[in-house]
């Protein structure tokens, strides 16, 4: 089935796409930048990076790293971070719904056996 991919450019040089947001969703989950990492089979640095670029893109936080103690330190979502992942996701449901029609039409074009 056809489905949709959703990037948003942000101003100056800023993007959010799917990737960052299943980040954010596992750091959200595990409590952890490097297990959030390792689920997306990505290293501690590259999810930092993407972390860092979403902090410095929107000039605040979206991740707090949490110093570590008895039980070690960890990573959760600022407000901002949890406000990113809502919106992204109820903009790519919105433009999946208003897509769908032509989503199908050009699924039904792959799917339509050919005569010859």
């Amino acid at each position: 089935m056809a489905s949709l991919s959703l990037r948003i450019q942000l101003d100056p040089e800023g993007r959010v796409g799917p990737g960052k947001i299943e980040l954010l969703e596992h750091i959200a989950a595990l409590g952890s930048i490097s297990a959030a990492g390792r689920a997306m089979e990505m290293s501690y640095r590259r999810a930092w990076e993407l972390v860092d670029e979403l902090n410095t893109l929107f000039g605040k936080p979206v991740v707090e790293r949490q110093t570590g103690g008895r039980n070690g330190g960890g990573a959760k979502l600022t407000d901002l971070g949890a406000a990113l992942i809502a919106r992204f996701r109820a903009v790519e449901q919105a433009a999946t719904l208003a897509a769908a029609e032509h989503l199908a039409a050009l699924q039904a074009e792959i799917d339509r056996p050919t005569k010859r």
